[in-house]
């Protein structure tokens, strides 16, 4: 897992194939005015999903306490203040039913072991062996979250 801010985004473009073009699509975009929806960047490599919703109480999303087997997620908090959970996949036990193909998902019923807030244009990426729990807060969040293939 990384947690940064957008600014230092560029550092972390020769971790993975697909990240420079991602990064270079995330800064040509103006975040205050970016619409609710599903946007394809590089067909199935790079797709963005952007949301604004009232976050979830911690139990809400614990109970979707998720990671991906051919997705790396990187979550950028637009605005508000959405705290996340986390907890390394090695360390949970407790598989909650079989991974989804099609949805690229597979659940916990383990807890997280860690907390931590992402405010204005603050980004977390998780990798495959990370389990996190996102959306966690009290008011209005507004985020983007951007699907890379593995």
């Amino acid at each position: 897992m990384i947690l940064d801010t957008l600014a230092n985004i560029g550092k972390y473009a020769s971790l993975h194939q697909h990240f420079a073009m991602a990064f270079k699509h995330l800064q040509s975009l103006d975040l205050a005015t970016l619409e609710v929806g599903k946007y394809d960047v590089d067909g199935d490599n790079i797709r963005v999903i952007v949301s604004d919703k009232i976050g979830m109480t911690a139990a809400e999303s614990i109970a979707k306490f998720e990671c991906h087997n051919k997705h790396i997620d990187i979550q950028l908090c637009i605005s508000g203040k959405e705290t996340m959970g986390y907890k390394p996949r090695n360390d949970c036990k407790n598989q909650r039913g079989e991974y989804n193909l099609e949805k690229d998902v597979v659940f916990y019923s383990d807890a997280p072991t860690t907390y931590f807030d992402l405010t204005d244009n603050q980004f977390t990426i998780f990798w495959p062996e990370d389990v996190h729990a996102p959306m966690i807060g009290e008011g209005q969040i507004k985020k983007l979250v951007v699907k890379v293939k593995i």
